[in-house]
C-alpha cells in the first residue's frame, strides 16, 4: 500500500500526472586492455605489465512507491551507465562503471522495443537488469607464456547493450471507481478522500486517472467510459490498463441514466473486451446521484441488480448519511 505522504503529492499533481513514457538507456562499455612494461634492474628490458579494462556498468529498473517520478523524467530522454576504466600500468586493472538504476513507480511495465523482452514492476524494492555492460579488454600482461614473453597484444573493450524502452504505468490501487462519463466518480473521490479531482457536468471531465486515501487504502478514479474504448472511441483502453490491477471495483452507475442496467451492461462489455480477468475481481455496484431520483424509483433500481445477484448499493455525496453507510461498507470489503 502507499504511503499517504507521496499519494498526497501525487493528488496534488493534477496535470502533471504522467502514466507513459519512451526513453533511451545504454550499459557502460568495458574498458579498453593496455600494453605497459614493467621496468626493473634486474629486467632493463621489462616485462608486460598492462592491466585489464573494467567492465561497463549495468542498467536495472527498480520499484518503488512514487507515483510522480515519471513527471520528473520529462525531458530525460537518455539514461546511460558509466563506462569501465581502461587498464593500467603495473598490472592494475581498470575500475568498473557504476550500475545505473533507473527507479519507476510500482505498477510500471518496461518493454524493450528490439528485443521484445516486457519487464513489470509489481512489487516495491523489485529490482531487475534490463541491459548489460560490455566486458573490459584484456591487457597485453594476460597474453604472456612460456613462448611469448615480450606480448604487445591487447583487446578494446565491448560495448554495452543499449535499447529503446517504453514505459506505461498500470496503477496499483486497493478500488478502482468505473463507469461511464458523469457517473459520479469524481465527486465521490474528493467526498471520501482529500483528493480535488476536476469535476464539471460534462463528459471526460477527468482526463487521467486521479487518487485519494481512505483510510489508508488506495481510491483511483478512472476516466470515464463509454462504448467501444475498448478499441479506442473517447479516452480509449489509455485508462482501461489502469484497472486490471486494482484489487477491487466500485462501479458507479448515476440514477440519471434512463437505463441504469444498460449502462452498467455497457462498461462490464468493455471491460471483457480488454481483459476477461478484470471481470472476477469483487465488485460494488454503487448507484450514485440519488438525491435526483424518488425513493420508489431508487428502490425499484436496486431491486433490478439485486435480481441480477449483484452487490449493489446507493449514495449522493449531499448526503452525509449514506456517505458513511457507504464508506463503512467499503471499508470492510477492502479490509477483509
Amino acid at each position: 500500500m502507499l504511503p499517504i505522504k507521496v499519494l498526497k503529492f501525487v493528488v496534488q499533481m493534477g496535470s502533471m500526472f504522467i502514466d507513459e513514457m519512451t526513453i533511451t538507456a545504454k550499459a557502460g562499455n568495458g574498458g579498453s586492455g593496455v600494453v605497459r612494461w614493467l621496468r626493473e634492474y634486474a629486467r632493463p628490458w621489462g616485462g608486460p605489465a598492462g592491466g585489464n579494462g573494467g567492465r561497463g556498468g549495468d542498467v536495472y529498473v527498480r520499484a518503488v512507491r512514487d507515483l510522480g517520478l515519471l513527471a520528473r523524467y520529462q525531458g530525460v530522454k537518455d539514461f546511460p551507465a558509466q563506462n569501465g576504466e581502461d587498464g593500467h600500468g603495473k598490472s592494475m586493472h581498470g575500475r568498473g562503471g557504476d550500475d545505473l538504476v533507473i527507479d519507476l513507480p510500482i505498477g510500471s511495465i518496461v518493454t524493450d522495443r528490439e528485443r521484445g523482452i516486457r519487464y513489470e514492476l509489481v512489487e516495491e524494492g523489485q529490482q531487475l537488469k534490463i541491459l548489460k555492460g560490455g566486458t573490459g579488454g584484456l591487457g597485453n600482461e594476460h597474453f604472456k607464456s612460456a613462448t611469448n614473453q615480450g606480448p604487445e597484444e591487447h583487446t578494446a573493450g565491448r560495448a554495452g547493450e543499449e535499447g529503446i524502452f517504453d514505459i506505461e504505468l498500470e496503477l496499483v490501487a486497493d478500488a478502482g471507481l468505473i463507469g461511464l462519463p458523469n457517473a459520479g466518480k469524481s465527486s465521490l473521490l474528493n467526498a471520501l478522500t482529500e483528493a480535488s479531482s476536476k469535476i464539471g457536468a460534462y463528459p471526460f471531465t477527468t482526463l487521467e486517472p486521479h487518487l485519494g486515501v481512505f483510510y489508508g487504502y488506495v481510491l483511483a478514479d478512472i476516466p470515464g467510459l463509454i462504448e467501444g474504448a475498448s478499441e479506442g472511441k473517447g479516452l480509449g483502453h489509455k485508462f482501461l490498463r489502469h484497472v486490471r490491477r486494482t484489487k477491487m471495483i466500485v462501479h458507479c452507475v448515476s440514477l440519471e441514466n434512463e437505463d441504469c442496467v444498460a449502462a452498467y451492461e455497457t462498461v462490464r462489455k468493455e471491460l471483457e473486451d480488454f481483459d476477461q480477468n478484470i471481470l472476477q475481481k469483487h465488485e460494488i455496484v454503487l448507484l450514485t446521484k440519488s438525491d435526483t431520483v424518488s425513493k420508489e424509483i431508487l428502490n425499484a433500481e436496486i431491486a433490478r441488480f439485486q435480481a441480477m445477484k449483484k452487490n449493489v448499493t446507493s449514495v449522493s455525496v449531499i448526503d452525509d448519511a449514506s456517505l458513511k453507510l457507504f464508506g463503512d461498507l467499503l471499508s470492510k470489503t477492502l479490509s477483509r
